[in-house]
């Protein structure tokens, strides 16, 4: 599964890379800072699955999805978030993310991310 991973934290996604690359399935394609450059990474790298920020300047994660769904429908977008009952989380879900993931999740869940609908 190719994967590209957009917060515009660094030890995020540091982080989520070092953890994810942990998996033999999972590849990741393409590190993003904001909304704008997952769009293009998107379109550059054509990965299965986005591990999508939500807050972040130049273009939120809420947007960077809708514009990520509308173009490639077949790319999963799963939002990273710290709290599961922001509107936030809300609103992607309507621009078409697949779910969200909550950023304290423990380590043994995220190997689930291949089974991402």
């Amino acid at each position: 599964m190719k994967v590209i991973i957009c917060d515009d934290q660094a030890i995020v996604r540091d982080g989520l890379g070092m953890i994810l690359k942990l998996e033999r399935d999972i590849q990741i394609t393409g590190t993003a800072e904001d909304g704008t450059e997952a769009v293009e990474l998107v379109e550059k790298e054509r990965p299965d699955l986005v591990l999508m920020d939500l807050k972040m300047p130049v273009m939120n994660g809420v947007e960077a999805t809708r514009r990520i769904k509308t173009k490639y429908p077949q790319v999963k977008v799963l939002v990273l978030t710290t709290y599961d009952d922001d509107q936030w989380v809300f609103d992607a879900i309507q621009a078409g993310a697949s779910g969200y993931l909550l950023k304290d999740t423990p380590r043994e869940n995220w190997s689930k991310l291949s089974g991402v609908q």
